[in-house]
């Protein structure tokens, strides 16, 4: 397995540093990974890592704002805010084609990099042979929290849980919370988020046609993750909107008890597995 760090540079000039995880040997298909809010691409490492081993070859870019792409200044999303994060999705996938022609590619994004995948799929499908959203929810829902003015509060987010933390909705794995809370580049207070609005297409019946019919599409989520809505209900409904516009494979796994990070849950061997399975189905046949 071979680790390094190419740059991408957005259109209004910001560079993403991303992780880039590759086999020994000639990548059979190509993996882009975009993270959640609050957090940053290292942390998926061990997946990454996972996914050379069967022979990917993985980008993850530190978006705007995160991890070594802040320069310090996290939580700041720079001039083109929202549209910019969604537009960033765009500059990779171009980036991993360009120097992988010919292979497959598929995204994943988990949490706030759900959103971006959700609304990234409306009109750039033709650019992926499969998705997968992780962690994901109904998209009003989430531009109503982060689109508010002032700063974003996401304490709520962990009411049902014992509040060792605060962050305890993230994970059953109390040394993976434990982990993230101990790393300076987790848990900042974001500033809201310029151009969230535009996140509504993602519920828009006539943008959602624009989704290729025969991408395959698989959503996980942890039944307990509270943006996942009451056993998962927000979940389905994204799942179903896609049905309702055509797109003929769509998946949703919902495991019991699981939080919000699945790759960093009690149970994330279990998760790795699911989706090297779907990636093995989707990229390689």
């Amino acid at each position: 397995m071979q680790e390094s760090t190419i740059t991408v540079t957005t259109r209004d000039g910001i560079a993403l540093q991303t992780w880039r995880w590759a086999p020994a040997g000639t990548p059979r298909a190509a993996v882009q990974l975009q993270h959640g809010l609050g957090e940053h691409a290292g942390r998926y490492r061990r997946f990454g890592e996972a996914l050379a081993a069967a022979g990917y070859v993985v980008y993850a870019p530190d978006g705007r704002g995160s991890g070594r792409s802040a320069a310090g200044a996290y939580g700041r999303w720079g001039r083109d805010g929202w549209p910019g994060w969604v537009d960033d999705v765009g500059q990779l996938n171009q980036r991993i084609r360009a120097e992988h022609p010919g292979l497959a590619l598929g995204l994943i994004g988990h949490s706030m990099g759900s959103f971006a995948t959700q609304q990234f799929l409306l009109d750039h499908s033709a650019d992926l042979q499969a998705a997968v959203l992780l962690g994901t929810s109904e998209p009003a829902g989430i531009a109503a929290m982060l689109g508010a003015e002032g700063p974003v509060d996401l304490s709520s987010l962990n009411k049902g849980f014992a509040h060792r933390t605060g962050y305890e909705w993230l994970s059953r794995d109390a040394a993976e919370v434990d982990a993230y809370c101990a790393d300076p580049a987790c848990g900042f207070v974001p500033e809201p988020f310029q151009g969230l609005a535009t996140l509504a297409r993602a519920a828009d019946p006539a943008a959602l046609a624009r989704v290729r019919k025969d991408l395959p599409i698989l959503l996980l989520s942890g039944d307990a993750d509270p943006i996942a809505g009451p056993g998962g209900a927000a979940v389905q409904l994204v799942a179903q909107r896609y049905r309702d516009a055509g797109v003929q494979e769509v998946e949703v796994v919902l495991y019991p008890q699981a939080r919000h990070e699945l790759l960093n849950e009690t149970n994330r061997d279990e998760v790795t597995a699911r989706l090297l399975a779907f990636l093995g189905r989707t990229l390689l046949r």
